[in-house]
């Protein structure tokens, strides 16, 4: 999220927010990496998933290394802007591109779901099957199969 927002920001000339950006996305992304190769490593039945090794993650990697790269080009021979100590907070709420969810409610109960009729769904309460009583076996019919004789004339050949 850090990179892509420092491309953002980058994009709208606040370069040394956006340095400080993806120098952030920098230092998670060598976090996520150590994790992954340790996972990569752990002994169990999930060995063959490595997840340092996926494509998004080997892409991301160098998009970090390249943007950083630019940025710090362009600030030192355009734009000269101060790096901030701190890492621009994150807009967590999306207000482009999406739509707003609508709130679920549940429907009001209809009436005639009163406590008796739900009491009369237990199915504690409901027969017993006798299983001394064997269910009776329906009995199956032979079925014909039609006669089928070898053609020579079918079209098929071997080759």
């Amino acid at each position: 999220a850090y990179c892509y927002h420092g491309q953002t920001l980058l994009a709208s000339d606040k370069c040394g927010e956006a340095i400080r950006s993806l120098q952030e996305s920098e230092k998670f992304f060598a976090k996520a990496e150590a994790l992954c190769k340790e996972y990569g490593e752990t002994k169990g039945p999930g060995t063959t998933a490595k997840p340092s090794g996926h494509l998004f993650f080997r892409k991301l990697g160098s998009l970090i290394k390249n943007t950083l790269e630019k940025c710090q080009r362009e600030n030192g021979f355009i734009y000269f802007q101060k790096v901030p100590a701190e890492a621009p907070q994150l807009e967590l709420k999306a207000n482009y591109g999406l739509v707003e969810p609508v709130p679920f409610e549940f429907p009001a109960l209809n009436t005639h779901w009163t406590p008796e009729t739900v009491a009369a769904f237990d199915l504690t309460k409901r027969p017993k099957e006798d299983p001394a009583k064997p269910k009776p076996d329906e009995e199956v019919k032979p079925l014909k199969e039609p006669d089928i004789k070898p053609q020579k004339d079918s079209g098929c050949q071997i080759s």
